[in-house]
């Protein structure tokens, strides 16, 4: 149990950091980059960042859009079977669609609808956390049969890294660590974890309660460090030269930090519309990232100062999106009307 002082001093981190100097990632939480969440006021007690509620869209998304169930949220692509995995609710379902037809080739049952999905490898399996039921499922593909394992409270977000399996277990303030079907390991994280990104040797776990980043050796998972990560961050990914992208819902911005030879903050760029569901297309150097509060996905060029390019209109409520690394087709789930969005931004 975290005391009282120590929460008091998470929610002022952030204020007391715009003071500081550039190393150890002072500007992380400060909005440095001078976008709308430099005047943020922070919730006490300390929350965790939600999604804005997208208005009615302004224009039609862009590329083709088709119906998969309720309530779509969290999304994997496969680049050996070319299947998009999303998470459907009532009845709660792995849907399984045709990465270039957009052809629903089955649903699978899993125990409760996810926010989030992770590929374990090409080929497969879907990593399903299973928030309601406490329980991480492996989906394989492109046959559906399943495994659960119990985990802890209200699994989040999951990475696999080197045979095993990382599930933030977000209200337990936990990280479990799976190995064929066990869970081999437990071990306390930072209040509310809710992004988990895997790099070539650790584990980073980005708390949505705590604002903050920190790392973890796989190994031995001794803590590596941890850095402020804004005003209400969520979710990340990794690039190829080590470097971590953040979404800061609340701050309006995207958070990088660099792990080699430790971790720190580097830059940060604003991105008004409510940043929330991010993937890297690693082929071609760039972070995708929905502006849920704008019906739109952003593109950036990966860097310690990503450049902001192009912007295409999204199906209403995009919270999730995966990208097809041989095409760089984007696939971006409605939470709102019950679809899937496939957007080629080549044009093809």
């Amino acid at each position: 149990m975290r005391s009282p002082l120590l929460l008091l001093l998470v929610v002022l981190a952030p204020l007391t950091l715009l003071a500081c100097g550039e190393e150890d990632g002072a500007q992380g939480g400060g909005g440095g980059g001078g976008g709308s969440g430099a005047n943020t006021a922070l919730p006490f007690p300390p929350q965790a960042a939600e999604p804005a509620e997208a208005p009615p869209p302004g224009e039609e998304p862009a590329g083709r859009v088709v119906p998969v169930g309720r309530g779509p949220e969290g999304v994997a692509f496969d680049p050996e079977t070319g299947l998009v995995a999303v998470g459907t609710r009532e009845p709660n379902r792995l849907v399984l669609v045709d990465g270039r037809s957009g052809e629903v080739r089955e649903r699978v049952p899993i125990p409760s609808a996810p926010r989030h999905l992770a590929l374990a490898e090409p080929g497969g399996p879907v990593l399903v956390p299973s928030e309601d039921a406490n329980a991480l499922a492996e989906v394989s593909l492109p046959g559906g049969e399943t495994r659960v394992t119990e985990v802890g409270e209200n699994p989040h977000d999951v990475a696999f890294l080197d045979g095993r399996i990382y599930v933030g277990d977000e209200f337990s303030s936990t990280l479990s660590v799976l190995e064929e079907g066990r869970r081999v390991r437990q071990i306390p994280i930072d209040v509310q974890p809710g992004g988990i990104v895997s790099l070539d040797d650790q584990i980073a776990a980005i708390s949505v309660r705590a604002y903050t980043v920190e790392l973890f050796e796989t190994g031995s998972l001794t803590g590596q460090g941890s850095q402020n990560s804004g005003y209400g961050p969520t979710h990340g990914v990794r690039d190829d030269q080590g470097r971590i992208y953040v979404t800061d819902t609340r701050g309006d911005a995207l958070n990088v930090f660099q792990t080699q030879p430790r971790l720190r903050f580097v830059g940060r760029v604003p991105l008004e519309g409510s940043p929330y569901g991010i993937a890297i297309d690693r082929e071609r150097g760039r972070v995708w990232v929905t502006l849920v509060g704008r019906n739109q996905v952003v593109e950036l060029a990966v860097g310690d100062q990503p450049r902001v390019g192009r912007t295409f209109p999204t199906v209403r409520q995009p919270n999730s999106l995966a990208v097809d690394p041989s095409t760089g087709r984007l696939f971006i789930a409605s939470r709102n009307a019950g679809t899937l969005q496939i957007l080629d931004p080549s044009g093809g």
